[in-house]
């Protein structure tokens, strides 16, 4: 199955390699100084450390310069240990001793703080000590000068493919690769949604839509790209394509019909950012459109994450579709020795007062109905800003209603109950019937 792969041949040569260059008297006393370096580098980070962050801490200074510093002061461990590291080997090479060993791990400390220096550029941590990792690790094999042994070694290692050979180098180099295109992919597209997102001649659907096709090429170009870089030949999937096709059609069919139904909503722009609905008894304002769902805020700061399909299936309210005046209603009832004019014209004054509600439309009122105990009305109004809630301007306009009632003596009327109690009847007294007399024998 694996091709040009010897293990007795490279395991000799690896033992031999390892008792010329690590088993010697030179590599034992340089070990011995550099497990002595690296342990007073760790005593001294000890001591300094807490200084060092409370020094960084009083500096008036931005959270992200702070970030930045607070990085490099991780980096006291290797930068004592290189100092306390470069002065072994100078002493060793005074007495005799070959410092190779000792001068490789100190070039291994160099390289690692100019990489961990460089890689501050990136923002996402994970991402930072991958690279860096990575790079650290490329740079140990070239210092130690083991590079061309490690590609031939990992490159001997694989099978092939028809006329494609996979190999566990061509399989790293994939890896890698598609990783750096992917996250250069990835902060390529947040700078295309801040530019996007900044251009107000595009209303908010437009721009999100424009946003997430944005990402989603430049997402499948860096793979694409990572693979054919790494030497894998794409024709190759040819052969999957219809089992993984029926496979993703079934494994991930809700996610698909999530993804289609979200960009449907931006393209008829039925949904958008920023839009007052009401659906299944929630209601709130959509704060984001994503791939998969659409999360609505409501006033009280709770986030529901509905699946796009929901959208397209279900019933919804949108409150703001096409414009953002609504309308509301509130409904009263007063005493039959009310004038009904009087009560309109008042009604419509107390509609007026609360801040939130429009000039125009004006507010108008209406007689319902003539109820059993009271003329019942109801006063429509309108308002802009439905996000900042219902009920609270509901109770604005109650509340002028009662004082403008209060002020002109008119009655809100409310049902009374007569309770009546009545005495069981007493029971007729019982007749007691009369013994016949008895008969006196003469």
């Amino acid at each position: 199955m694996f091709e040009n792969l010897n293990l007795i041949t490279m395991n000799k040569q690896a033992t031999e390699w390892f008792i010329a260059n690590i088993w010697t008297v030179d590599s034992f006393v340089q070990a011995v100084l550099l497990i002595a370096s690296f342990f007073f580098a760790f005593l001294l980070k000890r001591v300094l450390k807490n200084r060092i962050n409370d020094g960084i801490n009083k500096l008036p200074i931005n959270f992200k310069l702070s970030e930045i510093l607070h990085n490099f002061a991780r980096l006291t461990l290797p930068f004592f240990a290189l100092i306390f590291v470069f002065i072994s080997a100078k002493i060793l090479g005074s007495v005799g001793v070959n410092p190779a060993f000792a001068m490789g791990i100190a070039k291994l400390l160099l390289a690692w703080m100019f990489i961990r220096f460089i890689v501050q550029l990136i923002e996402n941590r994970a991402a930072r000590n991958i690279i860096a990792l990575s790079i650290w690790t490329i740079a140990a094999l070239s210092i130690f000068g083991i590079m061309d042994q490690t590609t031939t070694t990992l490159d001997a290692i694989g099978f092939n493919l028809g006329e494609f050979r996979l190999s566990a180098l061509s399989v790293i180099k994939g890896i890698f690769g598609i990783f750096i295109l992917l996250y250069g992919a990835l902060v390529l597209a947040k700078i295309t949604d801040k530019r996007v997102s900044s251009i107000r001649s595009l209303n908010p659907s437009s721009r999100v839509l424009i946003s997430k096709v944005s990402r989603v090429f430049l997402v499948v170009t860096a793979v694409l790209i990572g693979m054919t870089s790494a030497g894998i030949d794409l024709s190759l999937f040819a052969v999957f394509s219809g089992a993984i096709g029926l496979g993703i059609g079934f494994g991930l069919q809700k996610v698909i019909s999530n993804l289609f139904s979200g960009m449907l909503l931006l393209m008829d722009q039925s949904i958008k950012p920023g839009d007052i609905i009401e659906m299944q008894g929630t209601f709130g304002w959509v704060n984001h459109l994503g791939a998969r769902y659409t999360e609505i805020v409501t006033r009280d700061n709770k986030s529901y994450l509905v699946p796009n399909e929901e959208f397209i299936t279900q019933q919804v309210i949108n409150w703001s579709h096409g414009n953002t005046l609504v309308r509301i209603e509130v409904g009263f009832g007063v005493h039959y020795d009310s004038d009904p004019y009087e009560i309109r014209r008042l009604a419509i004054e107390a509609a007026k007062v609360p801040d939130r509600v429009v000039d125009s439309p004006s507010p108008v009122c209406h007689i319902t109905e003539f109820g059993d105990s009271s003329i019942n009305f109801v006063l429509r109004y309108w308002i802009k800003d439905a996000e900042k809630g219902i009920a609270n301007t509901k109770g604005d306009v109650y509340l002028a209603i009662w004082d403008a009632f209060k002020e002109n003596n008119i009655n809100i009327p409310y049902p009374h109950r007569e309770v009546f109690v009545h005495e069981p009847p007493k029971p007729a007294p019982k007749k007691t019937a009369k013994k016949p007399a008895e008969k006196k024998s003469a």
